[in-house]
């Protein structure tokens, strides 16, 4: 089964959550126009990533910027991923939501591999899951959950039977980097396609654009280059490079069954080369 998604590669100013999410409202409106039944945005992409502000103005889940999203996504009739942050009491997470075409809130992740410069901000994820949707089952994390050597998260979804890993990301780099000499993107694409490989999945990460202007990493700037890689490793889509990069990208995504599952995953990873648990 084919469907297209939309990559909405956004601008997200830290701590600006209304125009920030107006942004989203419109691009969810656009993807919806183009045919597509799915669009992903950014990570922390209502107020930006370890922005303080997180802390007066992050919401609960449901809330108020997820109910934004999810009469967006009932007006367009589209399933929405995208990256949140999420208070729950006293503690913050750096959190992803998928919400169904009629706006009901489908699945909760709360990143895991979280970098040491954002445990200030954020507590660790608690969970996995796994949403039964049109596209077969489908799963969300975010960003560094799918770092090459932290694998051990996607590949649990994969075993959950996901086949379609969706990724609200922010890629940043330092302020005066330079994509000509240092083309910025191999993290991903070694990490993803391995993955696609091993089990004929698709995964699709995409980030937002523009500078950090507070925070542990103020000065840098986030570059887009959003990602989808299909089953076999095929990469599908790339996003432009560039912090005034903006941009709309929509990929034509298939979906397989898997090739094996339960205790016969094991035997078929091993026949693709790969070693580990």
């Amino acid at each position: 089964m084919s469907s297209k998604i939309a990559m909405a590669q956004i601008l997200v100013e830290g701590g600006q959550q209304k125009s920030n999410l107006a942004r989203a409202v419109n691009r969810i409106r656009e993807a919806a126009d183009l045919g597509c039944t799915f669009i992903v945005l950014p990570e922390c992409m209502d107020l930006g990533w370890t922005h303080p502000s997180a802390h007066e103005h992050a919401q609960p889940i449901p809330g108020a910027h997820c109910q934004t999203l999810s009469d967006a996504a009932s007006e367009n009739e589209i399933h929405v991923v995208a990256g949140l942050v999420e208070r729950d009491g006293e503690r913050l997470f750096n959190s992803a939501i998928l919400i169904a075409p009629n706006g009901e809130l489908l699945s909760l992740h709360r990143k895991i591999n979280e970098l040491s410069i954002a445990h200030d901000v954020y507590s660790i994820g608690d969970r996995l899951t796994v949403a039964d949707t049109e596209l077969g089952k489908v799963a969300i994390n975010i960003c560094a959950d799918n770092f090459g050597d932290s694998q051990a998260i996607s590949h649990v979804q994969a075993r959950m039977g996901a086949r379609l890993i969706l990724s609200p990301s922010a890629w940043a780099v330092d302020a005066d980097h330079d994509d000509e000499k240092e083309p910025y993107g191999k993290l991903w694409l070694d990490s993803y396609t391995e993955l696609a490989r091993l089990y004929d999945l698709t995964i699709v990460g995409v980030s937002n654009v523009g500078w950090l202007d507070a925070g542990p990493w103020s000065g840098r700037k986030v570059i887009g280059c959003s990602l989808a890689v299909g089953p076999g490793g095929e990469v599908l889509a790339r996003g432009p490079y560039g912090d005034d990069a903006d941009a709309l990208i929509v990929v034509e995504a298939e979906t397989v069954k898997p090739d094996a599952k339960g205790t016969d995953i094991a035997p078929m990873l091993k026949s693709k080369g790969y070693v580990g648990p």
